[in-house]
């Protein structure tokens, strides 16, 4: 591909996979091929492998934690620090590459790559606070000392939406706690994690500590199995629905490995009658529309007072018309590229259709893409506006992954809090209001994970990320981040 081509080092586009330090095909010879979802060309073809294929590369890891688990946190550090710096060196390329696999506009690429290559930093310098404690002994001439190990080889397996920060923070994390991981990264974003590896490796990190496994959509079954199951693994990261989360939660239960889980999620976001109007529509269409709505926190369901819901509506869809550029990501002007997958976009198409049978009103989309369709290309959906939407149709109970945005009405905040939390998810919420006891009053009825109160930004860094209900379980990111990474051991020591 010619785009392909404009990538200016080279090395970061690797078609192989990565295992013991290695660019390596599978056993099996066979490929998969990488699509550009705006245009549906091939960019190109990575390793199609197997379970026999995971099982070397985790007996890689096993043999790269040997070592490593005996590194100081100083070392780890060092090493993480100089990842960082060259992702950041490197933010263009691995930001084309990444709108080239994902689709997701120029720009927002390279705000992924710097939100990612903060995490690298933010582990680098929590390697070395993984404290223990030395607790008061009841017994004269003895000492109890807690320390914590890192847990072994981690296996993580990440979806397609955020190809490269998901992927960073994950890794970065296992990394400054002294583990080894092997990666398996969605079938149809391969590419930016090879390209971290590639990075990885003139950082001096060793082989054997990061390894991927590329994979078929009709292999990832077996290979997560393997991933999940393998006796050499001690800890499964997840990052996907929550079906598949718990598949793989159940699977990992006949060795006992320790698990994290960051799933699906199904955000209200709230306006009451006294916020900042203007304020709320800006901050939902980033909230809603970023990488065309395929975020698991993004706005799913909105909320808003009867006493604003028409001057809402208007003002978010003057809004959207104004600042939402359909197109390739690599076109100028694009602000909001494709789907990632065709059955992505056919399950918005669905929904809308089920929502305007239920009574709903399309405000503004609601289709795919006439000029993509005319042109045969691309998984193209119009940002799309809904109002009047029911409680009783499939986009209030499930995930949309999509650029649909329901608004319903509320008249009052018991109400809204009923509605917010009749799902079985919990990973993010947002409201607007100017008074403050009401800030307090909803941020703790709000069941979920994270709270965004007069903002539709809520992860960073140095924050805790991660839901509670079936959104899964442990924290990414923060000072907790390590946490699922390491042991507690307890040392009695009598002197």
């Amino acid at each position: 591909m010619n785009e392909l081509a404009k990538i200016k080092d080279r090395a970061l586009v690797s078609c192989k996979a990565y295992v013991d330090g290695e660019w390596v095909d599978a056993s099996s010879r066979q490929t998969l091929d990488v699509e550009d979802p705006a245009t549906l060309e091939t960019i190109c073809s990575v390793p199609d492998m197997d379970p026999s294929d995971v099982k070397l590369a985790v007996s890689a890891a096993t043999r790269a934690f040997a070592t490593w688990k005996h590194t100081t946190a100083k070392e780890r550090s060092a090493l993480l620090r100089k990842w960082h710096d060259l992702v950041v060196e490197n933010k263009d390329d691995l930001a084309r590459l990444m709108t080239l696999e994902c689709g997701k506009p120029l720009g927002e690429a390279q705000g992924e790559v710097l939100y990612g290559a903060s995490y690298i930093e933010w582990f680098s310098e929590e390697a070395k606070r993984a404290y223990g404690d030395i607790v008061p002994s009841p017994v004269p001439g003895s000492r109890a000392l807690v320390m914590r190990q890192p847990v072994g080889v981690v296996s993580i397996i990440t979806p397609y939406n955020f190809p490269n920060a998901m992927i960073a923070r994950k890794v970065s994390a296992a990394l400054a706690a002294g583990c080894t991981v092997v990666v398996r990264p969605a079938h149809e974003t391969p590419l930016s994690v090879l390209a971290l590896c590639s990075l990885a490796a003139r950082a001096g990190i060793p082989p054997g500590i990061i390894n991927v496994v590329t994979c078929s959509a009709k292999n990832t079954p077996a290979v997560g199995l393997e991933l999940t199951t393998n006796a050499e693994i001690r800890k499964v990261s997840f990052t996907g629905s929550t079906a598949v989360g718990k598949l793989l939660m159940g699977q990992a239960s006949t060795t006992m490995k320790r698990v994290s889980m960051e799933l699906g999620g199904n955000a209200p976001f709230i306006v009451f009658e006294d916020a900042d109007i203007q304020k709320a529509a800006a901050h939902l269409l980033q909230c809603k529309f970023r990488n065309a709505g395929q975020t698991c926190i993004c706005a799913n369901r909105i909320y808003v007072h009867d006493a604003v819901y028409d001057e809402f509506v208007g003002a978010f869809t003057a809004l959207v018309k104004e600042k939402l550029r359909l197109g390739h990501g690599l076109t100028e002007g694009t602000t909001m590229g494709p789907m990632i997958t065709k059955r992505g976009l056919d399950k918005v198409e669905e929904q809308v259709q089920l929502a305007v049978a239920a009574g709903a009103t399309v405000v503004l989309g609601g289709e795919r893409s006439k000029e993509a369709q005319s042109a045969g290309q691309g998984y193209f959906f119009e940002p799309t506006i809904l109002v009047n939407v029911s409680d009783d149709v499939p986009m209030t109970c499930e995930e949309t992954f999509g650029p649909l945005c329901p608004i319903y009405r509320f008249s009052s905040e018991e109400e809204v809090i009923r509605r917010a939390n009749a799902v079985s998810v919990g990973l993010a919420g947002y409201f607007f209001s100017r008074d403050v006891a009401r800030v307090f009053r909803v941020a703790e009825a709000l069941e979920v994970g994270m709270v965004g109160a007069n903002t539709g930004s809520i992860a960073f860094d140095a924050v805790p990320f991660g839901g509670v209900k079936e959104s899964g379980m442990g924290r990414e990111g923060s000072r907790y981040g390590m946490d699922d990474y390491l042991n507690i051991k307890l040392v009695n020591v009598s002197i």
